[in-house]
């Protein structure tokens, strides 16, 4: 089952730049983490569990 996701409150990295409209964006919520291409948001998200995610982020700033 899907979670909510009406109302996310998506956000770029601090690394992306102002100047750059190549970003994927990331909103958390309670278990899971949704991501979207900041080009086409109107082609939705995926979402990942959060334990996954915040794996991802580790070996990505490792």
């Amino acid at each position: 089952m899907q979670p909510e996701t009406t109302h996310l409150n998506f956000r770029k990295s601090s690394y992306s730049g102002a100047r750059t409209q190549d970003c994927v964006e990331v909103a958390d919520l309670p278990d899971v983490a949704a991501v979207r291409d900041s080009r086409h948001p109107e082609a939705g998200h995926i979402t990942f569990p959060a334990r996954e995610w915040n794996v991802f982020l580790a070996e990505v700033t490792r």
